[in-house]
């Protein structure tokens, strides 16, 4: 058989490239994001009490409803703003799903979706899946700010959606409340779509505020937000999220998300249900991952590595050009062969792959883990 492939230019990721590197040289995997920690307990006993209390069919398509109640409570106390749990929140087979189904039920052959790099990097496979064109705004390090002006002038009729992410993975900044208006100005009028992917709207630093795009009401009028349990609540294997839009869009987001996942795993979903009850298990966050944020910078001064603390996600971005001129890619690999520490190069996920000389650590990590991997850094 022969046959055309619809993404020629996909490969296997580099979270599984690094983190097979990292197990074959027995490296310390700062590279994938996620906690070496276990979950709450109590967030894991309710959802055995769940499976042993009969939870263990396929849940409603669109979430179970005490779950939807409880996201709708959520944003409504943190943002005070209302979506409807029947029509307006879906619970989702992870962030990734709930973006790929998002693109899939809206983009045509055509499309344009204007995406800002460096981007995580499942948007742009999922635009170029479905036909769409993907048009790139460039970000750069050190501070990853979004030039406006610039994105005014991609902007087009043809522009179907911008996927818009804080905060932001990989560079772990954040969109500012002058962003958000700037956004709004721009798509106010048209039948442009936003995704705002915010997956890390509980970990943000430095007493920092969330600038969801619900907080905007024209933005609101015409977005998808896209959020995570698995980030939230250090249980990424769950594959659970949500995402939130107007009833409009949601019934074409239902559409393909009935026959692409028709439903997610139910005892998780009760057990979420019950855990979000207490707002502390969220509200809790910024601190708790503040304190890993700033140890672990802590634990490399001294280091040749030079960082600009992260405002928000897990996620610390280190740029190493007092070290050496090597690719990020070839920097990356031979930190885990040769000093035992695994990390993400930045330009994987950038415009023709620019290099800033800037690798991603994640410290969503045991405060042993943090220090001997600090005790590296600080030797090269």
């Amino acid at each position: 058989m022969q046959h055309q492939s619809k993404l020629p230019n996909v490969g296997t990721t580099i979270f599984t490239e690094m983190s097979a590197l990292a197990n074959e040289y027995k490296a310390i995997n700062l590279s994938q994001g996620f906690p070496n920690f276990k979950s709450d307990q109590k967030l894991m006993d309710l959802v055995s009490e769940a499976m042993n209390s009969g939870y263990n069919q396929y849940a409603p398509m669109a979430g179970s409803l005490n779950l939807r109640k409880a996201i709708s409570n959520k944003i409504e106390q943190l943002y005070n703003v209302s979506y409807h749990p029947d029509s307006e929140i879906t619970v989702a087979a992870g962030a990734t799903q709930a973006i790929y189904t998002i693109i899939s039920a809206f983009v045509r052959p055509g499309d344009e979706v204007i995406i800002f790099k460096p981007a995580y990097d499942c948007y742009e496979p999922a635009i170029e899946v479905n036909g769409g064109i993907t048009k790139v705004i460039q970000l750069s390090a050190p501070k990853y700010r979004v030039d406006w002006d610039e994105v005014k002038q991609l902007f087009s009729s043809k522009t179907k959606m911008i996927i818009v992410n804080t905060p932001h993975n990989p560079s772990g900044t954040i969109l500012y409340k002058e962003d958000m208006l700037k956004l709004q100005e721009l798509t106010k009028g048209t039948n442009c779509i936003v995704l705002s992917d915010e997956v890390y709207e509980h970990i943000i630093f430095d007493n920092e505020q969330h600038q969801s795009a619900c907080l905007f009401p024209d933005l609101k009028d015409r977005s998808f937000i896209v959020a995570s349990f698995g980030k939230t609540f250090h249980n990424t294997g769950w594959k659970i999220g949500y995402c939130c839009a107007p009833k409009d869009l949601m019934v074409e987001f239902r559409k393909v998300h009935q026959f692409n996942v028709f439903s997610v795993h139910h005892p998780s979903q009760q057990g979420l249900a019950e855990y979000l009850q207490h707002p502390n298990h969220y509200l809790e966050l910024p601190k708790f991952f503040q304190e890993k944020r700033d140890l672990f910078l802590q634990l490399i001064e001294g280091s040749r590595f030079k960082a600009t603390p992260s405002k928000g996600t897990y996620f610390q971005v280190l740029e190493y050009s007092e070290i050496t001129n090597e690719y990020d890619i070839e920097f990356a690999k031979r930190l885990t062969k040769e000093k035992g520490i695994a990390s993400i190069p930045l330009s994987v996920f950038n415009d023709n792959n620019k290099d800033d000389k800037v690798l991603r650590f994640c410290f969503a990590k045991t405060e042993e883990t943090l220090e001997q991997a600090a005790e590296i850094l600080r030797k090269i």
